[in-house]
């Protein structure tokens, strides 16, 4: 079963800080223990809100909000990682999808590239790549998005991937069924789903192939301790809509 675990912003990434060397090697043996296992699908980080443009759709209008921002809706319906040539490329796509979908909000933020952590010198042009955060409302939570809409968002992710656009199409499940951790010094405090929201801003997410949410807690107590133990965690099922 594909658990999508996301991890929140703090203070330290907001700053714009780079993540320490030990904490980049514990990750990376962390997710490479994953690889072995076959257990780890995906996975990147964000940076800080400066890097990130909000889309805000009220009737039939976008209103485009470049970061640094505070937290509002942070709840998730969907994922979807566009490569592109250029940030105004990827808002114009942003805009055709909220369209599609009315009144709600958009995120764009630009993945955190080994460039951007300082492991690697930045190569000349290299392609853009952004996830694109749809948030979750009534009608999402409901899962009743209309018939229109369901077939207008297939022909543009259809046209998306023939454009080379979009790579990752992650359909988020209720938040009826997910769970919030919150780690205090490394202690655990769980709340079941629904929420109605979250106002803290997606620091980066994981995917992992377990087998039961028991699997994915044990997991999350790894993953927060390499993280510094104090943290919040949005535990989610998804199913990957893109064929």
């Amino acid at each position: 079963m594909r658990f999508m675990l996301m991890h929140k912003n703090d203070p330290h990434t907001e700053a714009g800080e780079k993540p320490s060397a030990a904490l980049m090697a514990k990750m990376g043996a962390y997710i490479g223990e994953h690889l072995q296992r076959g257990t780890f699908l995906d996975g990147a980080g964000l940076g800080a809100s400066a890097t990130r443009t909000r889309l805000t759709f009220r009737d039939g209008t976008a209103t485009i909000k470049s970061g640094p921002y505070e937290g509002v809706n942070e709840l998730p319906a969907a994922m979807l990682l566009l490569t592109v040539r250029s940030h105004g490329e990827a808002v114009g796509w942003a805009e055709r999808y909220g369209k599609i979908l009315g009144d709600g909000e958009l995120e764009l933020g630009p993945l955190n590239e080994p460039w951007d952590l300082g492991m690697m010198p930045r190569p000349p042009d290299p392609p853009l790549r952004v996830l694109l955060l749809e948030k979750a409302d009534a009608t999402s939570e409901l899962g009743a998005r209309s018939a229109k809409q369901k077939a207008d968002l297939t022909r543009l992710k259809t046209e998306m991937k023939k454009a080379g656009v979009l790579s990752t199409d992650a359909q988020l499940a209720p938040s009826v069924t997910a769970k919030r951790l919150h780690f205090t010094a490394n202690q655990l405090r769980i709340v079941d789903g629904p929420f109605a929201e979250s106002k803290e801003l997606i620091g980066g997410f994981s995917v992992l192939d377990l087998a039961s949410i028991d699997e994915v807690i044990v997991e999350c107590r790894r993953y927060a301790e390499i993280l510094g133990g104090t943290l919040e965690l949005d535990v989610r099922t998804y199913e990957e809509a893109l064929g």
